[in-house]
This record gives structure tokens, C-alpha cells and sequence, in this order.
């Protein structure tokens, strides 16, 4: 995985030719990752590709290289820390001194399932965040020595985001970003159960399922998204999904007012794509695959962010959605839920 630091001649043509009509003025990125790189662990989960990365993305930074992406675009967002395994307090203060002055940008604060619910009420308060973000990889399994975690792809919700601080969300009115894992994601009753009994007991806590609830292989989503039918506190944003079939159906249940634009920025400056296989789903990128064995033509990748894009314009054609339905999509769904300018 290699951070793409300049667009490439044709990566603008391509944005000119079939995207440039498509995405509107304003855009709101519903989950980007800003950082700093002495804020991750000795030994990060992000070793694989955080050398190629420019030492600090602040917001600025950010602005400019998804502005390479999204010329003459408006750019705001919802941050999140990058460096999952730092130290919370370091890299949560971080995303809120990036957000502060922004009153279109809001920031996500990392909340571990270790962590006392009254201090990560004290420190949303704090910072003015505007949600928490959980991940898999800051959870443990009962039965894993500390010293040893063990693999996190199956873990169950409530093992990386405990009821204590969905209850906290509900209280202070915030969004959670929850990454699912298990095999089949949104098609696992175990996932679709935690989120609707979150859902359901904590109506003030908005739950926004990240990566159209981790379509990357969109059957999964196809299949599970009709679990979800009914719940008024669900959102998805459609960061680094290069299949339409998982943003259709989450237009198509739940509507395209569920739906926000996202980026998962830096991933979204990667090359490559993820594509389903069978009932999973495999990631490539210009660095893993020998892309000079195409036969019929000369290959290259192209960002994840242009290939993602390409795959929600589509399912926007395919649900027939109007342009003010896009634009919800891209600003206004975000800024309703926000409560933006």
C-alpha cells in the first residue's frame, strides 16, 4: 500500500470525463482520518503502509490532497484519529484541535472498550466531539492471554464497543462509526442483533455503519441490510466501497437520506480496489498484484477514492436518484445530522 502523494494525468481525466458533473459543489467526507505519525504504537496495525505516508496529515494537508481528487470542490468532514493504538488523550486532542475552528468539520473521538465510561463522557464534553469511533483490533477475547490478542475478524460488537459507552453517545446525542467485522458482516444475525438492540434501547445515539456496513463484498450488505428496515438512528457512508450493489440496497431499504459520502482517506489515496470473491472479499493494490500481466492492454490502478466514486455515481443511476438526492448524498444527509451551517 503506497500513499499516492500526486494524481496522475489520466486519474484527472477520468474525474473530468465521467465524474465532474456528478459530484456537487459542497462535500462533506463522513470518514477521513487525520494524524500524526508518532502517534502510533511500536507496533501499529498500520505498519504496512504508514512509511509511505507524509509524516503529519492535519487538516490542511487533508484539504489539499483530496482537493487533487475533487478539484474546485468545498471540503469538509468528519475526522477520525488514524492512529488507533496510540495513546487516546494524544491523538483524541489532536482531531479536536484540527476540527475546532471549522464550523463545518466535526471530530471523532477513539473510544476502547477498556475505557470508564464517566471519563469517556468527561472527555467528549471536553473536546466537543461529535462522535466516537470503535474499532475490532482494540478488542480481546475472553479467552486471549493479554500478552497474546488474539486475531480480532470475529470478534462480536459488544467485545470492541461495550453498552456502557453506546449509552454514553445516547446521553451526549453522538454518532458512533462502527466498523463491523465477523465472515458475512451485515449478513451475520450476531451483528445485525447488537446493532438493532443498540439502535432501539439508545434512540439519541445516531449509528453510522461504515463502508455501506462493510459492503466490500456487497452480498453481505444485499442480504442484511432489511434487518435494519425501520430503525430511525441508522446511517452508512460508502468510504472505499468499490461495488454498487451494497449502496443500492442501503438506498433501496433504508433511502438515500441513510446514505453519506465518505472517503476512508488515506485508504481513498491508495491504488487498487477491493473486489468480492466468493463470501468474502480480497483488497489489491499497485504494490501486491504484477499488473503488468494484462494481456489485452496496458494496466494501471487507479485511487480507491475515483474507484469508490465511480461506484456510488452508478448506484445513483441505478435507484434513480435526481440531483438533489446526489446532493444529499454528498452535503446535505451529513448536515442534517450534524447540524452543519
Amino acid at each position: 500500500m503506497i500513499f499516492a502523494s500526486s494524481i496522475r494525468d489520466d486519474e484527472r481525466e477520468l474525474f473530468e470525463r465521467e465524474l465532474d458533473a456528478f459530484v456537487p459543489p459542497a462535500v462533506f467526507d463522513a470518514h477521513a482520518h487525520l494524524y500524526d505519525r508518532s502517534h502510533f504504537g511500536p507496533d501499529s496495525f498500520a505498519k504496512p503502509y504508514i512509511d509511505t505516508m507524509p509524516t503529519r496529515m492535519d487538516l490542511a494537508r487533508y484539504r489539499h490532497h483530496l482537493g487533487q481528487m475533487l478539484p474546485g470542490r468545498r471540503i469538509d468532514g468528519l475526522f477520525i484519529p488514524s492512529a488507533l493504538d496510540g495513546d487516546p488523550t494524544t491523538v483524541n486532542a489532536f482531531i479536536a484541535d484540527q476540527v475546532r475552528p471549522e464550523p463545518r468539520c466535526r471530530g471523532a473521538m477513539i473510544v476502547r472498550p477498556d475505557m470508564d465510561p464517566d471519563h469517556v463522557r468527561a472527555e467528549a464534553r471536553r473536546l466537543g466531539v461529535a462522535g466516537f469511533k470503535c474499532y475490532h483490533i482494540l478488542a480481546r477475547r475472553p479467552d486471549a492471554p493479554a500478552e497474546q490478542p488474539a486475531p480480532t475478524w470475529d470478534v462480536e460488537i459488544p467485545d470492541y464497543l461495550p453498552e456502557p459507552v453506546v449509552r454514553v453517545a445516547d446521553e451526549l446525542g453522538l454518532t458512533i462509526t462502527l466498523h463491523m467485522v465477523k465472515r458475512r458482516a451485515l449478513a451475520d444475525p450476531a451483528n445485525q442483533q447488537a446493532i438493532r438492540h443498540y439502535c432501539q434501547t439508545y434512540p439519541n445515539m445516531r449509528m453510522i455503519l461504515a463502508h455501506a456496513a462493510r459492503g466490500f463484498n456487497p452480498h453481505h450488505t444485499i442480504e442484511g441490510i432489511g434487518a435494519l428496515a425501520g430503525l430511525n438512528n441508522v446511517w452508512c457512508d460508502c468510504s472505499a466501497v468499490t461495488d454498487c450493489g451494497a449502496c443500492e440496497a442501503i438506498i433501496e431499504t433504508l433511502g438515500h437520506d441513510r446514505l453519506l459520502y465518505g472517503t476512508d482517506f488515506h485508504v481513498s489515496h491508495f491504488r487498487g480496489r477491493c473486489m468480492a470473491i466468493g463470501d468474502t472479499f480480497f483488497w489489491i493494490y499497485e504494490d501486491t498484484v504484477d499488473w503488468s500481466t494484462a494481456m489485452h492492454t496496458e494496466l494501471q490502478p487507479m485511487l480507491v477514492g475515483l474507484e469508490s466514486l465511480r461506484c456510488l455515481k452508478l448506484a445513483a443511476r441505478h435507484t434513480k436518484l435526481n440531483d438533489t438526492q446526489v446532493e444529499d448524498v454528498f452535503y446535505n444527509n451529513a448536515a442534517r445530522l450534524f447540524g452543519l451551517e
